[in-house]
């Protein structure tokens, strides 16, 4: 039996109703946030990825097979647009190192927790596969199954790489000496 919310969710995704099917979308603005703030650490450059998947959804959504599936598709939309933006990220020049500490002021400095900076920095060293379902289960705290369904494996490969990503993130945090000094 279909919950009021599965009916209406069915209705918007097959409309040709703009609103309602933005709408649809807003419904999980929470966890779209969430998400492309955990793979984007910005939160412009995250409102900018949930835009653009809404409009990339709104394009694509007669290729969506079954409703019920439809808060997995968008997020794995938005999961592609994030991934894209951290690729255009790292072909972007850097600044040198003394323009970023010039243009940081001090007081900034004092405020920020190391170890935050420090595991954000060794969570980019974990291979991407890995490195989403990490994402995913700590930062944005989804089920084993919602992922596998949002990354479309089976549930025991997704336990796998989480596995293997704890593992890597562990041999990266034994690797840095300073990690508790702090």
């Amino acid at each position: 039996m279909e919950t009021k919310a599965e009916i209406n969710q069915r209705i918007y995704v097959q409309t040709e109703d703009e609103t309602a099917f933005v709408q649809s979308i807003m419904e999980h603005q929470d966890t779209l946030m969430s998400i492309a703030y955990s793979y984007l650490r910005n939160q412009q450059d995250a409102l900018e990825a949930v835009q653009e998947m809404t409009c990339r959804a709104w394009v694509k959504r007669r290729t969506l097979n079954n409703e019920k599936a439809f808060k997995s598709w968008i997020i794995r939309i938005l999961i592609y647009i994030c991934i894209d933006e951290q690729r255009r990220r790292k072909r972007a020049t850097p600044l040198a190192k003394e323009d970023i500490e010039n243009s940081i002021p001090a007081s900034w400095m004092i405020s920020v927790d190391d170890n935050r900076i420090a595991m954000e920095s060794l969570l980019q060293k974990v291979k991407p596969k890995y490195r989403h379902v990490l994402l995913l289960k700590y930062y944005n705290d989804m089920t084993l199954a919602d992922i596998a369904s949002i990354l479309g494996k089976p549930e025991g490969t997704i336990k796998t790489w989480q596995h293997k990503g704890l593992q890597q993130l562990r041999k990266l945090m034994k690797n840095r000496r300073d990690w508790h000094d702090h």
